[in-house]
């Protein structure tokens, strides 16, 4: 594995509301072209956040210029638009699913509270396009249980081989919840495209409250098994675990147990290609400060150390370590100022893998692309 082409997909523009780019994802369509979306704002948590969209026709070399085509006010109520991804379903039918932030019931408070540990109001969006993207329908909010709490998207919307659809969403609590914070995964399932889902069923979780399960990123292999690779944190010693790989036979009903990988951070979403080979990318944010990327030639087999690249290098003078200064309330808050992350890797068309991710400074982030190859 060996890095191909490198470049920019968003510039960010210093004062203004595009300052700061985050949150990147790409979905190969099945004309050869590449659709992005990332999110915009003014600071990297701003009532002002939004998402654009760009186009690639040459394998990410090239985009587009973005569109803004989403609406942020639900019901009435004024809100930001934290992340899309868009899954294709075929004929041109691409489902997009959203994480909306309620900027009206606590304005001017960030999205996490430092003290509860818990977060604003949030809701989980869908909507569709019929012509490829060019135009959407409006949103339609995934009915939840109110014991969600605010509940939150790290991953494209899974289709399944029997033709049915997941979403993945974590719990959290809600903004002034100073209770024990019970985290866990849950999937709802669509039987008609998206139209309408079941209730949560939950997928991973510590009963102890201990560990948490962030960011848990999940793709569905050739064989049509589901693989979930997991940011795993350990709340009583405020210190990140490696990151753990799960593996369902049956579209989520069941699990194997938890293995490590060997390293720590935040996985990207995992490029799994058509032979079955998987590239996975993560964040090392606490110990090489670098974005990095490893190959496994089936979704069950180790992740080659002699496959691992560096995507990103953090410049700094001395590394910090993976412990949390503080406690989990303040470590959320502090995730607002982290300055390069969110790795997303796709397999594209012709056999290669791109890898988008954030990085930049205070008063700039854009979004970057790394192309993979052989």
């Amino acid at each position: 594995m060996r890095i191909l082409d490198q470049g920019v997909l968003n510039c960010g523009e210093p004062g203004s509301r595009r300052a700061i780019s985050s949150f990147p994802s790409v979905t190969p369509l099945a004309d050869g072209s590449l659709l992005a979306t990332y999110r915009v704002g003014s600071t990297k948590d701003s009532d002002d956040e939004t998402i654009e969209l760009r186009r690639s026709d040459d394998s990410g070399r090239n985009w587009s210029d973005p569109t803004c085509p989403f609406e942020s006010t639900i019901d009435g109520v004024r809100g930001s638009l934290k992340l899309v991804y868009i899954t294709e379903l075929g004929d041109e039918h691409l489902l997009a699913a959203a994480m909306w932030v309620d900027r009206q019931t606590y304005p001017g408070k960030p999205l996490f509270n430092d003290e509860t540990e818990g977060c604003l109001p949030m809701k989980i969006l869908v909507a569709d396009s019929y012509d490829g993207g060019t135009s959407w329908s409006r949103w339609r909010v995934v009915p939840l249980p109110d014991d969600i709490g605010p509940p939150s998207l790290t991953n494209p919307v899974l289709c399944l081989a029997s033709g049915h659809l997941a979403i993945s969403i974590e719990t959290n609590k809600n903004y002034e919840d100073s209770e024990q914070w019970f985290q866990r995964v849950v999937y709802v399932y669509s039987t008609d495209g998206g139209q309408s889902w079941n209730a949560p069923v939950t997928t991973c979780q510590d009963r102890t409250a201990r560990i948490y399960n962030w960011d848990q990123r999940a793709g569905v292999c050739p064989d049509g098994r589901l693989v979930t690779f997991t940011w795993t944190y350990d709340s009583e010693t405020n210190r990140y675990l490696n990151i753990q790989r799960r593996i369902s036979s049956d579209e989520g009903a069941t699990w194997s147990q938890p293995e490590d990988l060997g390293f720590t951070d935040q996985a990207s979403h995992p490029a799994i290609l058509p032979d079955g080979r998987v590239v996975l990318a993560w964040v090392d944010r606490f110990h090489t400060q670098s974005i990095r990327a490893r190959l496994a030639a089936t979704v069950d087999a180790p992740f080659f150390p002699e496959s691992e690249i560096v995507l990103y290098q953090f410049d700094a003078t001395s590394p910090t370590t993976a412990v949390a200064e503080g406690g989990t309330g303040e470590l959320l808050a502090e995730m607002a100022s982290w300055n390069f992350g969110l790795p997303f890797a796709e397999a594209i068309p012709g056999g290669d893998v791109l890898v988008v991710y954030y990085e930049g400074d205070t008063a700039m982030m854009r979004v970057c692309w790394t192309r993979l190859g052989w």
